[in-house]
């Protein structure tokens, strides 16, 4: 029953009324919830000087679950008493009854029943008296029909006390006939139409009052993807380590700045169509700085700065091809070309968190499309224990601090390691990003000083995603199928330091 349906029968109750209506009396006389007399209440104070209603506060008890239960059933005392038989029960045998526990106590108290700790078999239960009287459940039988007046205060206090009996506040409105009372209720209009003006029909008609505190509907806004919200994190920490953000515009990169200037060779699975997109429109850069070209070219076919090189013929064709960018570490190669290009070289801290772009096997794990966090730091003398030291306080600030090192194979990094960390839920470790020392056949072409080293990281954005949201496949965070409610209700990202 709506609201709506039982304002007429309470008009018609409060017109026999003598004076006025109680709306609990109202709601026992209709059988409905309280809750619907005190809808239809206000629906008919918004309408003027129908009603009246004065709210009143009264208390009164209450049965508990367990308080209705014993009400039934009877007490736990009683159910012990009466499961013991004349000959007696062992002990062990009365705990693992329902009511065991509670009632074995309740019942020794009351003496109904005695304990023989030195019984043939163990300790073993006995009654003392033949009858009993389970005035717990009389006691509550009685609040239960609303007889709680008969019951002495000490009674009430004692079953409260137990979780059976408890006392409530109930809110009421006291109902009274107002100045305009009808028994029939006009609909108010809510809305002036352009048809009521230009007829003049709103002079007929009754308007519901417009209410200036109620609250308007929250009209829908943007929020901020996962993903977007662990990348602001991650960003937060670089900065406070006094890391530069890189500019990554760029998706689409030519080989050469990808592949060729990370001395990666131009054999290299990883340049082929299987592992990376390719462009058709445009298909090739024509755009490179000539000597550092060539510098490129002599250091992967030739060899120099002390290494023999991969000793192959080297192809600016194979540079020019145009790709999606499979790695932000081209915006590093980038960003030290321009370094060494300097009259005086300065160390710097530069971090960057973009898309990168791969042909992968979609898979519950696998993307095409994913993010790389990286962090790169170039200064003179830097060796494999300050990639550790950095390392150690980067994702002690991500919350990690459990770290293992891996010796690994990377082309452009010598040497390379992966970092392991132990995780807690799993029971194992778990491998959270790959770093190394940029190679001088990387790093000399560009024109940096020789006494410069370059130590660098990354990781993916995704993976720490799915496990601060408990995400376990990687296309319900990004694709077609995320489930906007989830992007609506995730909480801002707060990593724990």
């Amino acid at each position: 029953m709506a609201d709506g349906v039982v304002v007429e029968p309470l008009l018609q109750l409060l017109e026999k009324a003598d004076g006025g209506l109680d709306s609990l009396q109202v709601a026992t006389g209709l059988r409905v919830d309280h809750q619907l007399v005190v809808g239809a209440v206000k629906s008919l104070q918004s309408l003027g000087e129908v009603i009246s209603a004065e709210q009143r506060s009264s208390k009164r008890w209450e049965l508990s679950c367990e308080g209705k239960e014993i009400a039934e059933q009877g007490s736990h005392e009683a159910r012990v008493f009466n499961s013991v038989p004349p000959e007696g029960l062992a002990q062990s045998q009365l705990m693992n009854l329902p009511s065991g526990k509670v009632g074995f106590s309740k019942a020794m108290s009351n003496k109904w029943i005695r304990l023989d700790k030195n019984a043939e078999g163990g300790p073993r239960v006995y009654r003392v008296v033949e009858s009993i009287e389970d005035l717990v459940q009389k006691k509550l039988l009685l609040a239960q029909q609303g007889q709680t007046d008969s019951l002495e205060e000490k009674d009430k206090n004692e079953l409260k006390k137990r979780k059976l009996l408890n006392e409530v506040n109930v809110k009421s409105y006291w109902i009274t006939k107002g100045s305009a009372f009808s028994t029939s209720v006009t609909k108010q209009e809510t809305d002036l139409t352009p048809e009521m003006i230009s007829s003049g029909s709103w002079h007929d008609k009754k308007f519901k009052p417009y209410n200036f505190e109620a609250l308007g509907i929250i009209p829908d806004c943007g929020h901020l993807h996962p993903l977007m919200k662990v990348r602001t994190q991650f960003r937060q920490i670089f900065l406070e380590m006094g890391f530069t953000e890189m500019p990554t515009n760029n998706f689409i990169e030519s080989s050469f700045w990808n592949f060729d200037a990370l001395f990666q060779p131009q054999q290299h699975p990883a340049r082929d169509q299987h592992d990376t997109f390719f462009l058709s429109d445009p298909a090739c850069a024509n755009h490179f700085p000539e000597d550092y070209l060539e510098r490129v070219k002599r250091v992967h076919s030739e060899g120099g700065y002390g290494s023999q090189g991969y000793k192959y013929d080297w192809k600016i064709e194979e540079a020019a091809k145009n790709i999606l960018r499979t790695h932000t570490t081209a915006v590093s190669a980038r960003m030290l070309y321009r370094l060494a290009q300097q009259e005086e070289f300065t160390p710097v801290k530069y971090f960057s968190i973009d898309r990168v772009f791969r042909n992968e096997t979609l898979d519950a794990t696998h993307l095409a499309e994913f993010h790389q966090i990286e962090g790169v730091v170039a200064d003179y003398g830097l060796t494999l224990g300050d990639l550790m030291g950095i390392l150690h306080q980067f994702f002690t600030k991500l919350g990690i601090t459990k770290l293992r090192f891996k010796p690994a194979y990377n082309p452009y990094t010598e040497p390379s390691m992966e970092v392991f960390s132990y995780h807690e839920g799993l029971q194992k470790w778990v491998e959270v990003g790959n770093s190394g020392v940029f190679r001088p056949e990387m790093l000399l072409p560009m024109g940096l000083p020789e006494g410069v080293s370059v130590i660098a990281w990354g990781l993916s954005l995704e993976r720490p995603t799915m496990i601060k949201y408990g995400i376990n496949n990687i296309r319900e965070l990004v694709g077609h199928k995320v489930h906007l409610q989830m992007v609506y209700d995730s909480p801002v990202c707060r990593l724990d330091c």
